[in-house]
């Protein structure tokens, strides 16, 4: 008994350890448990592919997979360019008007309330003037001034943007050993209690990853279908961009209703008003986000997770606060490891408790 109360005290002692490990290293951390949640994802597909080049071609697996990676995030990414060639001259060239527009609205129901409020629409004009118009090398300066007034944050960013890969290639080339290697530092007695988490954490995330790819690809084609049916030139980018962003819990669905919300303003401004906009751009997203919270998640993700609503948020906070924006997105397969891990926990007690309750 004094053995088992020891041994409890030394797991809890070290998991303690590793708490406070995680707390002080975190922006350290980030990178690695972002490069790590990558090599999770990408390890079956170098799996299949080193399996046609034969036991030494791993690491040209390793190195197409990657690459095809890299160019999907790439084209990802790209897909904003159209979106921004579009908008930045219609800003140009209606932002002003529309200005003007909101002012003469809003003035006579904010005096009703009592709120004086003055726009300078001088100024609205001579900003959009100095950024809107901007050439290439205006553009780079003011890229490059940015660069400087927030060098530490830019040069963290651009160094996790080249760290992540490299981290993600070794791990690829070593992931069956490094398995191998944790799997040894675990007790004998303990080996298959610990062989047993890693395959049931294994299903749950990819049940969760499936699902959330199904997910991402139902909503992408409903926000580009509605939109285009209500007259959005932006429809499918924006659509497909939105749709793909959901991935990142609230973050991608903010950022996509942003852009369509200034797509359809800017589209909409000159003929059917910016009320149109606002009404058909605000219903497709309330009915996408509908769709998916009580339709999709839980058919298609549905308890995968064994996360209640309110954890879900817990666990975004939480991982935001440690990891930064990396932390939401690592937020929910963290959990659900997490999950895993309590469950198991319990269960443990539970038997341990009813060996006792038996013993005479």
């Amino acid at each position: 008994m004094l053995e088992s109360s020891k041994s409890t005290a030394l797991w809890v002692a070290a998991l303690l350890g590793l708490a406070v490990t995680v707390w002080l290293l975190a922006p350290v951390l980030a990178p690695f448990a972002t490069a790590a949640v990558l090599a999770y994802v990408l390890n079956p597909l170098v799996n299949a592919l080193s399996r046609v080049c034969g036991a030494s071609g791993r690491w040209f697996a390793v190195l197409v997979v990657e690459i095809l990676f890299l160019l999907l995030m790439a084209g990802l990414a790209l897909m904003v360019i159209p979106i921004l060639a579009v908008e930045i001259p219609l800003m140009r060239d209606q932002l002003p008007g529309l200005i003007n527009a909101l002012n003469t609205h809003l003035q006579p129901v904010l005096r009703h309330y009592g709120v004086k409020l003055a726009v300078d629409e001088a100024a609205i004009k001579s900003f959009v003037m100095t950024y809107l118009n901007a050439n290439v090398e205006s553009l780079l300066a003011l890229l490059l001034g940015s660069l400087r007034m927030g060098g530490s944050l830019a040069l963290a960013i651009i160094g996790n943007a080249l760290l992540v890969p490299v981290v993600v290639f070794y791990l690829l080339l070593e992931w069956d050993g490094l398995l191998a290697h944790v799997r040894a530092l675990a007790p004998p007695r303990l080996r298959g209690a610990v062989d047993g988490f890693f395959t049931q954490a294994d299903a749950v995330l990819g049940q969760y990853l499936r699902g959330q790819l199904m997910v991402m690809a139902a909503l992408a084609v409903y926000y580009a279908l509605a939109l285009s049916v209500f007259g959005l030139d932006l429809a499918l980018p924006i659509g497909v961009f939105t749709g793909l962003a959901v991935f990142v819990p609230y973050v991608g669905f903010a950022l996509g209703l942003a852009l369509a919300l200034l797509a359809g303003v800017l589209q909409f401004a000159a003929g059917p008003g910016f009320e149109y906009a606002l009404l058909v751009v605000g219903g497709v997203y309330a009915l996408g986000q509908v769709l998916e919270s009580f339709v999709l998640t839980p058919r298609l993700v549905g308890e995968r997770i064994g996360l209640h609503p309110l954890a879900v948020i817990f666990a975004l906070m939480a991982f935001a606060q440690l990891f930064g924006f990396v932390g939401v997105v690592l937020a929910l397969p963290a959990s659900a490891v997490l999950v895993v891990a309590l469950r198991r926990i319990a269960a443990a007690f539970k038997d341990s408790r009813a060996a006792r309750a038996e013993q005479p």
